[in-house]
């Protein structure tokens, strides 16, 4: 009688946890390779070896060559345009323009409506100027590719920057930079926007950008579409090996996602701390006024305070103004418990048949309001003027008493 052979050993029916986690890293690493190359492929055009580097310069190299601005520790603060609405800011340069496909300017506080370009000279035509428009996103200009631009060509000798449109506040003006858009460039500006600092605004009770304001490449995205891809892969391994691997598919797919989202959460988290660190420098060991006068609208606390120390006591009415809601809003809550009348949502004067003798007429950085000092008249926006008496009056704002 012969023994019968021995059988193979069964195959397991799943592989180890080990092999698993070794699996979905893998899928992981992957889908992170796939999407920052895809995304460097089309947003990269500078050269992938070597390039040059990136040039900036400073808000002091800058000229104002139409309009009017002053340079302060933020930068160049552009306060008021020419006659035709127009200011340009210039800039002397000598590059390479195949080196460098995109221009950057630093800006803050641009408002809606007004609208940019970007001026240049070449050494090809050097008594041309040429123009190509800018994008204002967020209050900011967003760079510009100028690669494909038929005349960015030779020697770049001349920037300059065009803002035209209505100066309702201030622009500042940081600096401009020529980016040579090389991967390592491009993927580091994406960074430097994940990890920006985000302060608190009016917004933040609802929802955080995750960073800097505008984003050409916002992390939620870039997370969703790496772990959309890990999944893709993670899939196809299953497919493949649906003994080995099919059983965790669901785990392991649920596990790039809350990965993700474990990320974005850390990233809030860092802000967080960040803003606390902020929060209790400006206001820890201070009064109860010293807060208030450290706060965003300080300036505007310190006026009220004037202005309720030439106020007679309550029962009153009393009508804000300004032309930003926001200053509206606050200086009716600083004004409690007078009877305030305020517009939170139009920029909107009361017209004069609503006033009566004995209110007052709080007015807080608003265009269109006249004072006659002869006649003690006031008149706004243009309609009939009233009696009225100067109580107080500061830098762009005022204290009224209708007579």
């Amino acid at each position: 009688m012969t023994d019968s052979p021995a059988l193979p050993p069964a195959a397991p029916a799943t592989a180890s946890p080990a092999t698993v986690r070794a699996a979905a890293f893998g899928a992981l690493a992957g889908g992170f390779v796939v999407c920052v190359a895809g995304y460097l492929a089309l947003a990269a055009p500078g050269s992938w070896i070597g390039g040059a580097r990136e040039l900036e310069w400073t808000a002091g190299e800058l000229s104002i060559t139409r309009g009017a601005g002053q340079l302060t520790r933020d930068g160049l603060v552009l306060t008021a345009s020419d006659p035709a609405r127009t200011v340009v800011v210039s800039l002397a340069t000598s590059f390479r323009s195949k080196d460098y496909p995109a221009i950057a300017w630093t800006t803050a506080g641009i408002p809606d409506g007004v609208e940019a370009a970007l001026l240049w000279h070449n050494d090809y035509q050097p008594s041309r100027v040429f123009m190509r428009p800018l994008t204002v996103e967020a209050g900011r200009i967003a760079p510009a590719s100028v690669a494909r631009e038929r005349n960015w060509i030779g020697h770049i000798n001349g920037l300059a920057l065009v803002l035209r449109g209505s100066f309702t506040e201030p622009i500042t003006l940081r600096g401009a930079t020529a980016k040579p858009m090389t991967p390592v460039q491009v993927l580091g500006d994406r960074v430097s926007e994940w990890i920006a600092f985000e302060p608190w605004n009016g917004a933040s009770i609802n929802n955080l950008t995750g960073g800097a304001n505008a984003q050409d490449l916002p992390l939620p995205v870039l997370l969703a579409a790496v772990a959309a891809v890990a999944a893709l892969i993670y899939a196809g391994l299953a497919r493949w090996r649906s003994r080995l691997f099919g059983p965790s598919l669901g785990t392991v797919v649920a596990g790039f996602f809350i990965g993700a989202w474990l990320v974005l959460d850390a990233r809030w988290q860092i802000n967080l701390l960040r803003q606390a660190d902020i929060t209790h420098e400006q206001y820890a060991g201070k009064s109860w006024r010293e807060r208030h006068l450290a706060a965003e609208d300080g300036p505007l606390f310190a006026f009220i305070e004037k202005v309720r120390a030439k106020l007679p006591a309550p029962p009153l009415r009393v009508f804000m103004v300004a032309d930003a809601h926001y200053f509206r809003d606050r200086g009716a809550y600083h004004l409690y418990p007078y009877n305030v009348y305020f517009d939170p949502w139009r920029n909107s004067m009361p017209p004069p048949s609503a006033v009566r003798p004995g209110d007052y007429i709080v007015v807080y950085q608003r265009k269109g309001v006249q004072y006659d000092a002869a006649q003690q008249s006031l008149r706004w926006d243009g309609l009939a003027p009233v009696g009225a008496e100067l109580v107080l009056v500061e830098a762009g704002s005022a204290l009224f008493r209708i007579r």
